[in-house]
């Protein structure tokens, strides 16, 4: 069985983080909602967590993403993409967030960077500002064009 105490809620994140910061690691903040999780997938996290020592992922609730990408997603519930995303080595921590936008988590754990794929402008990813403002850094993080989880849903729904 896979160690999920990487998953945790904000309150206790943002006090492990905050002790993280004072001893000089720079934390690094995604988001997303990895719902079937694939090798772009894999890719992205492995480069968000080469930009510094800790690797947050925010990751969006079942009711988020079915705000975000409609009815019938997530294929994956919360419970078992938090679980496989906290199996990763690159992913330090998992935190689950429940609002359309991670605006809120990046507001509390002030991360020294902040990782984007490349296919969202600088100014249209939440929090640039706000990390940029506090002397953080954004980077945005190019995606493996062949994969990513709508291709997969596709392919299923024309194989079936």
């Amino acid at each position: 069985m896979i160690d999920t105490s990487k998953v945790l809620d904000l309150n206790e994140l943002q006090s492990r983080i905050e002790t993280l910061q004072k001893n000089n690691r720079k934390i690094v903040f995604t988001n997303g909602c990895f719902d079937i999780l694939h090798a772009g997938h894999v890719r992205y996290l492995k480069a968000a967590r080469s930009e510094g020592d800790v690797l947050v992922v925010g990751l969006n609730s079942d009711r988020s993403v079915r705000a975000i990408k409609g009815p019938g997603r997530p294929i994956v519930g919360q419970d078992h993409r938090s679980e496989v995303l906290a199996g990763l080595q690159w992913v330090d921590y998992v935190v689950i967030f429940d609002e359309p936008d991670p605006s809120r988590l990046i507001e509390c754990l002030k991360p020294d960077v902040l990782v984007k794929g490349a296919d969202w402008s600088e100014t249209d990813i939440v929090g640039a500002d706000r990390v940029k403002a506090c002397g953080g850094k954004v980077v945005r993080v190019p995606l493996t064009a062949e994969i990513s989880t709508s291709m997969i849903i596709r392919k299923i729904r024309k194989e079936r």
